[in-house]
């Protein structure tokens, strides 16, 4: 069975498992931020720790932060772990990123931070996005922190501008499930070269150092998942994790998309040997937005125009981490493609505000609570070869 997605785990990251690599942080940070054009960047042992430890360097407290209500629920957890609020804005069904039309009204004088995810790799229209947050600025006589959220959007670019360069901050997460992976793991880059060291060193005050046992886990926690996602036992790997709860820390105890908490780790630093796997993984990120743009051009002119199916858009500048359609039967739609040999995932499968966590209402975010409900992830991963796309397009007909 196809995977809905698959870490590219060879030979250089199974190396990096077993290389020394003291050190290894430091170097990743130096070169993540020169291949995404930043002055500097911040590691962390997740995203969502990363979003969390901003907002508190920022000392950020009982405001009101701006995000989509379309993106996965840890964003809003870390907004109100850090003593803050979130406030939703929905999306454009286009794209599925924030509607920018509807940001100006959502800014108020409590407002304090923006959180503009790029979402499945489409990039914000950053001239708008940045208008919008100054006018709001001269309005309300204080600062706005803009925070590009590029998790999925590694590379991603608005008229040649790469979407991380806007703003004070942009935040990437590495899991597995990302375009390129540490195992685990964030990070933040910044234009502004004090501010990034204000962050470093509120970091390094509030972070601990982990136990010995971790790295050895995520050294199996990364083998594992090398042979989970090998496509011959991929159907079982499937079926434990929807069928049996053996797989369930793994998977759906990570996520707890309805609780607003962060892992029991989150205060971790981020280890050497994650550094030393999103190291060889960097190298190799340029071939993976490439075939990633390959693969949803072939999509667009293959995949049928079923009735009831909208697929994606082509954007100048998207970097595809997810190739995404509605369809009017999710459930239908994957047990057919399943018996084909295919399996369509279900990415973000609620929106942030209609969660009971937050209570926020749904009926003001209708096009989030739609994408919620019909969206299916069709596989798009960097590996996959001409025989496996065109067995995606045969299983679609």
């Amino acid at each position: 069975m196809i995977p809905r997605f698959k870490p590219d785990i060879g030979w250089a990251e199974l190396g990096a498992l077993t290389a020394r690599c003291a050190g290894a942080v430091e170097r990743f940070e130096r070169e993540f931020a020169r291949s995404f054009e930043a002055s500097e960047a911040v590691a962390f042992p997740y995203g969502r720790s990363a979003l969390w430890a901003l907002l508190q360097a920022l000392e950020l407290r009982g405001a009101e932060v701006v995000m989509p209500a379309y993106t996965c629920s840890v964003v809003a957890h870390a907004i109100s772990l850090s003593g803050n609020r979130p406030r939703f804005v929905d999306i454009r069904l286009g794209d599925y990123n924030m509607d920018l039309e509807r940001l100006p009204a959502t800014i108020g004088p409590g407002t304090r931070a923006i959180v503009a995810t790029h979402l499945f790799g489409y990039p914000l229209d950053l001239g708008t996005l940045e208008s919008i947050v100054a006018e709001a600025q001269a309005r309300h006589g204080h600062k706005i922190w803009l925070i590009q959220d590029c998790a999925h959007a590694f590379g991603a670019s608005w008229h040649g501008r790469p979407v991380g360069s806007s703003g004070d901050a942009a935040l990437y997460a590495f899991n597995i499930s990302k375009s390129m992976t540490a195992i685990f793991g964030g990070m933040l880059c910044f234009r502004d070269a004090a501010l990034a060291q204000r962050v470093r060193q509120w970091r390094d005050r509030s972070f601990r150092r982990p136990g010995i046992l971790k790295p050895w886990l995520r050294r199996l926690y990364l083998l594992a998942a090398k042979a989970a996602f090998f496509e011959p036992v991929y159907g079982a790997t499937r079926w434990l994790q929807e069928r049996t709860p053996l797989l369930d820390r793994l998977t759906r105890s990570y996520h707890l998309d309805d609780r607003i908490a962060l892992p029991p780790d989150h205060l971790d630093r981020m280890l050497d040997v994650e550094a030393a796997v999103g190291l060889a993984q960097l190298v190799k990120y340029p071939h993976y937005i490439a075939r990633r743009r390959a693969h949803a051009a072939f999509y667009d002119e293959q995949l049928p125009r079923k009735p009831g199916w909208v697929l994606p858009p082509l954007v100048e500048g998207a970097t595809y981490s997810h190739y995404v359609a509605r369809v009017p039967d999710r459930a239908g739609s994957i047990r057919d493609a399943a018996r084909r040999g295919v399996h369509l995932g279900e990415l973000i499968q609620y929106s942030v505000p209609a969660l009971s966590s937050y209570a926020a209402g749904a009926d003001a975010c209708p096009n989030s609570l739609l994408a919620s409900r019909c969206t299916v992830n069709v596989p798009l991963h960097p590996s996959m070869s001409e025989r496996q796309l065109q067995q995606v397009v045969d299983a679609l007909r």
